[in-house]
């Protein structure tokens, strides 16, 4: 057995999630091979064969991979598909964007989002919104995967595996990038952060999201929001943490204002600490929070701010 990993990064460095998924394909069995398709990616590459773990690094380069278009890299993954029992890719944007395409073109089901190998053809999922984990076996020749990062570790440095040259498909001609906009903040990028620092509906206004960021700035954290936060515009749609957000799961996660909808829940309770700030006794998110303080967020927040300093 042989699996697959395909690597995201951004042509100088990899993707904290790249990481995860290697430990996944670690836990399936066998040599685990990373493909890095890009454009003078050639540091992504080194860094990934020094991963422990990795076997192989297969480096595909060419103008065409930039931008890290779908239908480029998904052609890429199937020159080499018959080589490998397994393939995987991080359950993020960018590896949703392509194993479909895979499985689609190998006549394959599509196995998302595991958290668990149990054996090298049966996983766990997550369904329902968490509230149940699914046990899926596959029969099929090629098992292809997308890994929720949450559920493994990151991969240790240490490896020193052999860096291949490969050819590099042409150009598919059927998508070409445009632009891309990208949010900059002094914050940790919230699916690798720490600690993050998260408001609800509670916080009754985008202004006064303000209260949060003394608090975020102490603890060197990134700021979430639930979806009702970001439904009611009071933040940006990338703050969202949830089902249908980002999947997190920092050291220290801290809920102020946030009822702990099962969506939200869904999207954080794989938190190594949660601290839950709500004036109401019933919330649901004190059902998986570590500590909790029934009160005020108006008045706790303040208060944790000038303790911590």
């Amino acid at each position: 057995m042989t699996a697959l990993v395909i690597a995201e990064h951004d042509n100088a460095s990899l993707k904290g999630s790249t990481l995860n998924t290697i430990t996944a394909a670690i836990q399936c069995g066998g040599d685990v091979h990373v493909l890095v398709a890009g454009h003078n990616a050639a540091a992504a590459a080194q860094a990934a064969a020094h991963i422990a773990g990795v076997a192989k690094v297969l480096h595909a380069d060419a103008a065409q991979f930039a931008d890290g278009l779908a239908e480029n890299i998904a052609e890429q993954v199937l020159a080499i598909a018959a080589a490998y029992t397994h393939i995987l890719a991080p359950a993020t944007a960018y590896g949703k964007n392509i194993l479909p395409r895979v499985a689609a073109r190998l006549d394959v089901g599509q196995i998302s989002e595991i958290t668990k190998v149990d054996t090298p053809d049966t996983f766990e999922r997550p369904i329902y919104a968490g509230n149940a984990i699914a046990t899926v076996q596959s029969t099929d020749a090629v098992k292809v995967i997308t890994v929720r990062t949450t559920g493994f570790d990151a991969a240790a440095a240490g490896g020193s595996a052999a860096v291949e040259v490969i050819a590099a498909v042409a150009d598919s001609g059927k998508s070409a990038f445009i632009s891309r906009e990208l949010a900059k903040s002094d914050r940790p990028e919230l699916t690798a952060a720490k600690v993050i620092v998260s408001g609800g509906r509670g916080m009754g206004s985008g202004d006064n999201f303000k209260i949060l960021e003394p608090l975020a700035d102490k603890l060197g954290a990134a700021m979430g929001a639930s979806r009702a936060a970001v439904d009611a515009g009071f933040v940006p749609n990338d703050w969202q943490v949830g089902q249908t957000g980002k999947i997190v799961a920092p050291t220290l996660y801290i809920a102020v204002g946030i009822s702990g909808a099962i969506q939200h829940l869904a999207g954080m309770k794989d938190s190594k600490t949660i601290v839950a700030i709500n004036k109401d006794p019933e919330a649901p998110i004190f059902s998986v929070a570590d500590y909790g303080l029934v009160g005020d967020l108006f008045e706790v927040v303040p208060q944790l701010v000038a303790e911590l300093g």
